[in-house]
């Protein structure tokens, strides 16, 4: 193990991978002192390893401290027998004598990989985070490089960090080939005990609003501001806009000239339905509109942050939409409950409550007299 040649991969190592030699030797040398006691344990004593790069030399000491009655000799040694070996010893030194160990170098070699492989995870992941610190909630292009069973891994930046798609994260009905080229939305950056891993998402409304930011210049310049996002990924999003300038058309700018804008941010999701909405304060307003495409009749209060939608008869499919789906979606994007109902169901209930008022009222002198 010990060789010219081991020193100058350290160096290599120093230089390519930004590894400190001497936090590598440093961990080196504990896993070398670790690794001699369990292959002799019971009778190892204590130990010392030094190693020295500009020597290329990997030195191995019993260590035994000078006392006046010997109780352990692995330990421990008598100032008669230290003095033989150098008259200026006392009681309380340390005693270090250099020795060869037998059939060590087999373990010694494999502690050394294991110290490499382990150093050099350690720095991809400090390289990871430190790339990666300020990417948290962005858009990334990467290539897909793995796809099993449930995950999908993607390589991702310049240094080729490999980034995980959990299965959550994965458009349901989007099929991920290896050398595919995506985008997607950064979501998170752990690190854990064994490394860093980089969380994307397909699925995320971050997704939506990051793309739209590439493709509408009033979003990035933030004279247009993105109020809300609901989305079922794969299937239909709704986004609430609005902006503070008058002379700015919110919903204009995010559809482009013939529907530009809005349809690369469709293409790119794989044709999922997005539904562009003029946010309003007004919210039994913004209710109406977050119903599109269907058209509302009106919007009802009934209590706090829960609210009745009118629609045509006719058009009562189109504001629930496919299992509950622009209803919820609706909900979800402003943040109330909508009770939707077609016209004439919205007028039967009003007719039942009127007469039902006015049964009370007759009822009433009848109960006085």
């Amino acid at each position: 193990m010990v060789s010219k040649e081991f020193f100058e991969a350290l160096a290599d190592l120093e230089t390519e991978k930004g590894i400190s030699r001497e936090a590598f030797i440093e961990a080196l040398r504990t896993a070398l002192i670790s690794a001699y006691k369990k292959q002799y344990e019971g009778g190892a004593g204590e130990v010392d390893i030094r190693i020295n790069p500009e020597k290329n030399s990997i030195k191995y000491y019993t260590v035994r401290t000078v006392v006046e009655e010997v109780t352990d000799r692995e330990k421990e040694i008598s100032l008669a027998e230290a003095q033989l070996l150098k008259k200026s010893y006392k009681i309380g030194d340390v005693v270090s004598e250099e020795f060869v160990p037998k059939d060590f170098g087999r373990i010694a070699a494999q502690t050394a990989r294991q110290v490499i492989l382990q150093k050099l995870h350690e720095t991809e992941r400090d390289n990871t985070l430190n790339e990666f610190s300020d990417k948290k909630d962005e858009l990334m292009s990467c290539v897909v490089r793995k796809v099993d069973a449930k995950n999908v891994y993607v390589e991702l930046g310049k240094g080729q960090i490999e980034g995980v798609m959990l299965p959550q994260d994965q458009v349901p009905g989007e099929r991920y080939e290896v050398n595919d080229r995506i985008k997607v939305y950064v979501k998170n950056i752990k690190n854990s005990g064994k490394g860093a891993q980089v969380l994307v998402s397909r699925t995320s409304a971050g997704l939506v609003k990051r793309l739209f930011e590439n493709e509408v210049p009033e979003i990035k310049s933030g004279a247009v501001i993105v109020k809300s996002i609901s989305r079922e990924a794969g299937q239909r999003t709704k986004m609430a806009i609005c902006s503070e300038d008058p002379q700015v058309d919110a919903v204009g700018a995010c559809v482009g000239n013939k529907g530009a804008r809005v349809n690369a941010v469709v293409a790119e999701l794989g044709g999922e339905k997005v539904d562009i909405i003029q946010w309003s304060e007004n919210p039994l307003e913004f209710i109406a509109k977050a119903l599109s495409p269907a058209k509302v009749i009106s919007v009802t209060q009934v209590d706090e942050k829960s609210a009745i939608a009118v629609v045509p008869d006719d058009k009562l499919s189109l504001a629930i939409g496919r299992d509950g789906q622009n209803a919820r979606l609706a909900a979800r994007l402003t943040g109330w409950k909508i009770d939707v109902k077609s016209e004439s169901a919205a007028a039967k209930m009003e007719e039942l409550h009127r007469a039902a008022e006015e049964a009370e009222g007759d009822a009433q002198p009848a109960a006085e007299e």
